[in-house]
């Protein structure tokens, strides 16, 4: 192919880091279908093609851009949400277009690298979720709210998509007066896309936020105090600079690149009262952005086994290498595989689980995790988060061997609404039903109901729970 001058003065150039213009109309570039390399001048896209990663293989080939559309709101208002940072994230998580904010009228647009078949075709593999922050409100996805994928299968003809899962909906923190600041920055390392950036030495869960494909980063609702900033991927280890928020907004804070060897974390887990080869996923969660009463929090990139985006695989033993410096706590059954974390206090093996890891240290576990079989979500939210109206009827499937279960109804902000420590137990192994009494729902909340078994035999033992994601709802009137 000839060489070819790039001038990438469209709003799609701009929009896309990987894209490839040519401008000489006499000088053919790549079309559809064609071979390409990205940033090359000599293998590039005609003007308003992409040059993508073949989903089978290493090479690149050229294609009509992907382009998101869609509007961030306020969950509780509906109204429009402007200035809020959208990041495109692939299957694994990492960024997969530059950063989009929304206008005036919550709209955004955002252009995506896709895996592409050999014809220059969207890959019916292809699949992205949304990272969405702003001022003033808690993180998309955060707490018992999942970021729901968007797949290949959604576009237009014109490579375009807007859906009701492009369109996202952000909850107001109860006191931003108390959050006002902000940090940001860049990461000067090598592919720093997509590391979890956090302001540590405050409060916990602490403000958090994703790099860009650049590095760039932005931590709102930030408390005044003086914080170090952390940065979590597999595979990168890097600085921890200080930043004084006590009166302003923080600026140009650096990660670089810190000379010191990464560590691992192995263990096992051991799956007791489950179905024969059920398997499970265990992931690393920095200890400064847990939730310890949803327990839950961000998941830095890399750092789960089996790597994204391969389905659960663990039955045993596992091992996660090249983790950077810091404090996690270990989970287990973190998604939804059918199993949660052991909730019978009374034996060995079912607390949660931390570890600390130094300079290439390689980290051991002594103690295996217990997992076990959930109780299932019959609704609301069975599989995916839905939109509740009128009574709300809470149901799940039996746990044969229980004497009475115990409910939580928790908002998205983690705040506990409702409880039941008495429903009784003993149907015989048909759904337990058990209708809402508490006080009025807050239309366009996110709430998650969570379902423990006991057996009270002497001494209460809890036996099963409801999976970690289940559950979850949107209320209206």
């Amino acid at each position: 192919m000839k060489r070819v001058t790039l001038v990438c003065a469209s709003s799609v150039c701009l929009s896309l880091g990987l894209l490839a213009c040519g401008s000489d109309p006499e000088e053919k570039a790549g079309q559809v279908g064609d071979g390409c390399t990205v940033g090359s001048a000599d293998d590039a896209c005609a003007a308003g093609l992409s040059c993508d990663p073949l989903a089978q293989g290493t090479s690149f080939v050229c294609g009509v851009p992907v382009t998101i559309r869609g509007t961030v709101q306020d969950a509780l208002t509906l109204e429009a949400v402007e200035g809020s940072r959208v990041v495109a994230l692939a299957a694994d998580g990492s960024p997969v277009g530059d950063v989009a904010y929304s206008g005036a009228d919550g709209g955004y647009s955002v252009v995506v690298s896709a895996p592409r078949n050999a014809d220059g075709s969207v890959a019916e593999t292809a699949k992205w979720t949304l990272g969405v922050s702003a001022q003033g409100y808690l993180p998309f996805p955060a707490g018992p709210r999942p970021a729901v994928p968007i797949f290949a299968n959604q576009l237009s003809d014109t490579e375009q998509v807007q859906a009701a899962n492009t369109d996202v909906t952000l909850l107001p923190l109860e006191n931003p007066e108390l959050y006002s600041r902000q940090i940001s920055g860049t990461i000067s390392a090598p592919d720093p896309g997509g590391t979890l950036v956090v302001a540590e030495g405050g409060s916990v869960p602490a403000p958090y936020g994703i790099a860009s494909r650049t590095g760039e980063f932005v931590l709102f609702n930030v408390p005044g105090g003086h914080f170090e900033i952390a940065g979590y991927k597999r595979g990168q280890q890097l600085t921890r600079p200080s930043a004084d928020a006590t009166a302003t907004f923080v600026q140009d804070v650096e990660l670089e690149t810190a000379d010191l060897p990464l560590g691992g974390v192995s263990g096992s887990v051991n799956i007791v009262n489950a179905p024969g080869g059920s398997l499970t996923s265990v992931v690393l969660v920095p200890q400064s952005v847990f939730d310890s009463t949803l327990e839950r929090g961000p998941i830095p990139l890399g750092l789960r086994a089996p790597g994204l985006p391969e389905a659960p695989s663990v039955s045993g033993q596992f091992a996660l290498e090249a983790v950077p410096n810091g404090d996690y706590m270990v989970l287990a059954a973190f998604e939804n595989d059918g199993l949660v974390r052991d909730p019978d206090s009374s034996i060995a093996g079912t607390s949660l689980q931390t570890v600390s890891v130094a300079s290439g240290e390689a980290v051991a576990m002594s103690q295996s995790f217990k997992i076990t079989e959930g109780l299932a979500i019959v609704g609301p939210g069975a599989d995916a988060p839905e939109t509740v109206s009128g009574p709300v009827v809470f149901q799940w499937a039996d746990d044969s061997s229980e004497d009475r279960y115990e409910l939580e109804l928790y908002t998205a902000l983690g705040d506990l609404v409702w409880e039941d420590r008495a429903v009784p137990g003993g149907r015989g192994g048909s759904a337990v039903e058990l209708a809402y009494s508490g006080p009025a729902l807050l239309p366009g909340m996110f709430y998650q109901f969570r379902v423990t078994s006991y057996r009270d035999r002497g001494t209460a033992v809890a036996i099963s729970r409801s999976e970690d994601l289940r559950g979850v709802f949107e209320y209206h009137e």
